[in-house]
């Protein structure tokens, strides 16, 4: 679209998934952007992701869906196990007919691997990348807005994008809540394949659902590696936070599971542990000259593995919102944040309840496992159009 209106310049705080898509998405509308992010390099904490066929939808509005494709691994399958007896509970193909009825694949990836796929794009636009840059103040007026980091630096532009996680700086000014600590702790750790299990190297992201805990695997790299995550519910209070975690914790929280399942707690040598938050959904995102994106908008729990999809489509719908209106920036975060915040409080609803029913116990294991047992393929679809069924032509709520 032409415009006579002068281009605007950004500031995105936050060089994740979310930040790089949204500087790829402004760039490609030729807005001048400088990203701004804490770590002293650049590169994606964490270990693997599930991308359904929403996130490949994204990707390719964005330009980078190939050389995502090429670094995935493309599965045949989800599965559920029930982690007390082993029985399956369900499975569901993602194979031909999932493609086809979707336009796309279900694939896993490392995030390594995802977020450089995204910033060798990012890098051709030249956008301007800022390193170790912990933000301490942000400031907007009638001219523009203001970020101080910690180092005294001034960063000054037209618009401000909250890219920064769920404990976004940016988000404290615009809606000052608090996060939502889950008491669910994460562990995630990156196997070599001759270190799974033989009978475990499936080709398929595997739910292992237990009492108050679950456990998934998948491969990565070509199969050279596996993903393992773990989750369960505390018996500490627990704070948001990501550190080094012990075998002994998590061997601690898995004494109700089958011999199989637990095979997998030994492969790992060493462990990350996430004490997981989420946020409740809000009403409102932006204030002003700025606005939020990502983990910072709508922060949510791991049990859709949706996280990263929906940062790609918020910064795919950013950038349609902002080529709508004209580059009037206000009027583009409005529509933006019109077209996203009920489906993504959906998804962060939604992921609540999965979570629930992944660690169901006793009687209501048992009528979880009744009720997903035996769905067909088109049942599985049909209850995932709302989400899979995502694509930009149709992501602005006009």
């Amino acid at each position: 679209m032409k415009t006579d209106r002068k281009l605007p310049s950004v500031l995105i705080a936050g060089a994740g998934i979310g930040g790089m898509a949204a500087a790829l998405a402004l760039s490609r509308l030729g807005i001048a952007v400088t990203v701004l992010e804490q770590a002293t390099q650049l590169g994606e904490i964490g270990a693997g992701l599930q991308l359904g066929p929403n996130a490949f939808a994204a990707l390719d509005a964005l330009g980078v869906g190939e050389a995502v494709r090429n670094r995935a691994v493309f599965t045949e399958r989800l599965v559920m196990m029930d982690a007390v007896d082993c029985q399956e509970v369900g499975t569901f193909e993602v194979g031909e007919p999932f493609r086809q009825r979707f336009n796309n694949p279900y694939a896993v990836i490392h995030r390594a691997d995802i977020h450089t796929a995204i910033l060798e794009q990012v890098r051709h636009d030249h956008i301007e990348l800022v390193t170790n840059c912990h933000i301490d103040q942000v400031a907007q007026d009638d001219q523009g807005v203001t970020i101080t980091d910690r180092q005294g630096r001034v960063f000054k532009a037209d618009y401000l994008i909250g890219c920064d996680g769920v404990k976004s700086v940016v988000r404290d000014h615009i809606v000052g809540d608090a996060v939502r600590v889950s008491g669910h702790v994460v562990y995630r750790a990156v196997i070599p394949a001759d270190v799974m299990p033989e009978q475990l190297r499936w080709n398929a992201p595997v739910v292992w659902a237990g009492p108050n805990c679950h456990l998934v695997h998948y491969p990565l790299r070509s199969g050279d590696q596996y993903n393992l995550v773990v989750t369960f519910h505390s018996r500490d209070a627990e704070v948001w936070d990501v550190r080094d975690g012990s075998k002994e914790e998590v061997l601690s929280y898995f004494t109700g599971i089958a011999p199989l399942p637990r095979k997998l707690l030994e492969a790992p040598q060493t462990w990350r542990r996430w004490s997981t938050a989420d946020r409740n959904p809000v009403e409102n995102w932006t204030k002003g000259r700025m606005t939020l994106l990502g983990d910072a908008a709508h922060p949510m729990l791991q049990y859709l593995a949706q996280g990263a999809c929906m940062a790609l489509e918020d910064a795919v719908t950013l950038g349609e919102a902002i080529r709508h209106c004209d580059f009037d920036m206000e009027a583009a975060f409005a529509l933006y944040q019109k077209s996203r915040i009920a489906r993504t409080a959906r998804v962060v609803l939604s992921a609540r309840e999965m979570g629930r029913l992944y660690h169901a116990a006793g009687v209501e294991r048992l009528v979880r496992n009744d009720l997903w047992r035996g769905r067909s393929a088109d049942g599985f679809y049909n209850a995932l159009e709302w989400l899979y069924g995502w694509t930009k032509d149709r992501c602005l709520a006009i």
